[in-house]
């Protein structure tokens, strides 16, 4: 999984809804830290668990956060 394209669709999702690095810190229970590691490329990994969060708080799928050549057809 290319994690610098989940930051930057996280971004984009994030900023579609208005929130801040903090508000989806508090939303998802995801700290802004590692929000703000995904979003600037930084992250060396993350859990399945804490794609699920932020997807639950972005109001999407977990898919929905992954770039389009990690979907299977």
């Amino acid at each position: 999984m290319n994690l610098m394209h989940v930051g930057n669709i996280l971004k984009e999702r994030r900023l579609e809804l208005g929130f801040t690095q903090q508000e989806l810190e508090e939303r998802s229970g995801v700290t802004q830290s590692m929000i703000s590691k995904l979003e600037n490329g930084t992250a060396h990994n993350i859990s399945v668990e804490a794609l699920r969060k932020l997807a639950k708080a972005l109001n999407c799928s977990v898919t929905d956060l992954l770039p389009e050549e990690d979907k299977r057809p």
